[in-house]
């Protein structure tokens, strides 16, 4: 089996190399490197969460400062130990139920059985929470086999005891990993399928003779469109070429591939267009916890555009693009710039970009930035793969999926 620390290695050199296109990709191979970590983890009797979580987190930490800006990184990881912390929490509850069901067999007959008392939610999360922190002293005494600790009549008792302990200490560790294993894959399965659960959903959103407005290239609306257009939906579909990097004619051209009308536009002429235009429907590369949009640079004046005309203006996006961070953090990276050589050539602007003068400074400076921010009162509706959402409800969605403690992936600093 490859070391782990190699398989990271490789993985935050692809991801410093841009080698990783799009970001279901990126998002697949980070569950599924986290989950070889996981998997070779050795974890104690004690805090076992506690160490599977400092074991992702020490990982997702390198990760994260390797590519700021792909914030599908992120939030693998902090999926990854909200499922440890679910499934602790699981183990811990169940093992608190059988104490109780034991005392209760103990102490009340058969035919009393339809009245055991039932734990409060308190004691369960108590339970629970003790399970994360540091083994205290008088649990290390507590782990001693009776054995050593208070002397038996009969030795043979004692040992077997120590025994059936060390058992069932091993069995919830190996119970442990094997159900963050099991959820972690249930997580790669949902980003591979969030295409399709979103395209499932077009039906609903697409009706004859509409005409859809989307820009640059993205695989999520390419399916969505295709998967309205099986359902024997005829409509028209407006296509923003994406400049400078022009993916909206990749796009374009698979559309037309897969038998849909299309129409391709410069992005000076989305204002032009938007009055025939009934719906926009575009991809995103996050969404930020107050329903905001990272997405592709154009898309916030497609947006005012839509709303300057009161178009529908929908965004696609899989769960694992759903950020519990808000644009303001520190933590966000919103922008990234790309070369100038997308917008220039350089031999044809040589002179206006002279460094031989006195002052050491070029006359023309070229900016390209990768992304827009798109603010939630310009967003409709949110297609993901678990259904539609209204931007407000987004901060609950996202509730869901992550832990509060998770937000900043950051080790605590050991004491001096």
């Amino acid at each position: 089996m490859p070391d782990v620390q190699a398989l990271v290695n490789d993985f935050q050199n692809k991801l410093k190399k841009r080698k990783i296109e799009g970001s279901q990709a990126t998002a697949r191979q980070t569950a599924e490197l986290l989950r070889s970590v996981i998997s070779q983890q050795r974890v104690p009797y004690t805090n076992q969460a506690g160490a599977l979580i400092d074991a992702v987190r020490a990982v997702g930490e390198q990760l994260i400062a390797v590519n700021p800006i792909e914030l599908a990184v992120g939030n693998i990881v902090r999926r990854v130990l909200h499922i440890i912390r679910e499934e602790d929490l699981s183990l811990s509850t169940a093992a608190i139920g059988g104490l109780g069901l034991s005392a209760v067999s103990d102490d009340e007959d058969d035919d009393d059985q339809d009245n055991r008392p039932v734990l409060s939610a308190a004691a369960v999360a108590a339970a629970a929470r003790s399970t994360l922190r540091p083994p205290s002293l008088q649990t290390l005494l507590e782990d001693v086999p009776d054995s050593a600790a208070v002397p038996h009549s009969s030795s043979s008792g004692g040992d077997s005891e120590g025994k059936s302990k060390s058992a069932d200490k091993s069995s919830r560790t190996r119970k442990l990993k094997h159900d963050v294993i099991e959820a972690v894959n249930e997580l790669i399965q949902d980003i591979a399928t969030c295409h399709e659960q979103i395209a499932e959903q077009a039906v609903e959103h697409i009706h004859h003779n509409e005409v859809i407005l989307t820009l640059g290239s993205s695989r999520t609306v390419l399916e969505f469109l295709c998967a309205a257009k099986e359902k024997k939906r005829s409509f028209r579909v407006f296509v923003a070429e994406g400049a400078p990097r022009y993916q909206g004619h990749l796009l374009a051209k698979e559309l037309v591939t897969r038998g849909l009308q299309t129409t391709l536009i410069t992005d000076s002429a989305v204002f032009a267009m938007i009055s025939r235009v009934n719906m926009v429907i575009v991809g995103a590369h996050a969404v930020m916890a107050n329903g905001g949009v990272i997405a592709p640079v154009g898309l916030n004046m497609v947006a005012l555009a839509a709303q300057r005309h009161a178009v529908p203006f929908v965004v696609l996006a899989g769960s694992h693009k759903l950020c519990p961070l808000y644009p303001h953090n520190p933590e966000v990276l919103l922008n990234e710039l790309r070369s100038p050589s997308e917008l220039l050539d350089f031999g044809e602007f040589s002179d206006c970009m002279d460094f031989g003068s006195d002052n050491a400074s070029p006359l023309l400076h070229v900016v390209n930035p990768t992304f827009d921010y798109v603010p939630p009162k310009l967003v409709s509706l949110f297609i993901t793969d678990t259904g539609g959402h209204n931007p407000s409800y987004m901060y609950r969605l996202i509730a869901d999926y992550y832990s509060a403690d998770d937000l900043v992936v950051q080790r605590r600093p050991t004491g001096n």
